[in-house]
């Protein structure tokens, strides 16, 4: 944790940029790099009765860090993912508690 839902990027660009994105990101929650995951999912979008292109979209899934951390977070992240050329990138963060959050069969509260 936190979780990363890449759509609309190719896993081979996300790949480029991810040891240098995870190891800031973890300076900035304050955690190991092994608690991420990046997951870049293959989603087809359509318009007008066309396929069109993926909006580069990324959701991250975590425990709230509160609004500083969440914003150099999410600065951060656009940074890594506008440095592979894209003129533009959506975040959105979903909260997870961790009493509703288990590992293993365990709540992550206790």
């Amino acid at each position: 944790m936190p979780q990363l839902l890449v759509r609309g990027i190719e896993p081979h660009r996300m790949a480029l940029i991810s040891g240098a994105l995870v190891e800031e990101l973890a300076g900035i929650c304050e955690c190991g790099n092994d608690n991420f995951t990046i997951d870049c999912l293959a989603t087809t979008s359509v318009f007008g009765g066309e396929k069109v292109p993926t909006y580069p979209f990324i959701e991250i899934g975590w425990f709230e860090r509160g609004d500083q951390i969440r914003d150099r977070f999410a600065a951060a992240l656009t940074k890594h993912v506008l440095s592979l050329g894209l003129s533009e990138v959506e975040v959105a963060f979903k909260v997870y508690q961790e009493s509703a959050y288990y590992i293993n069969g365990k709540s992550c509260s206790s």
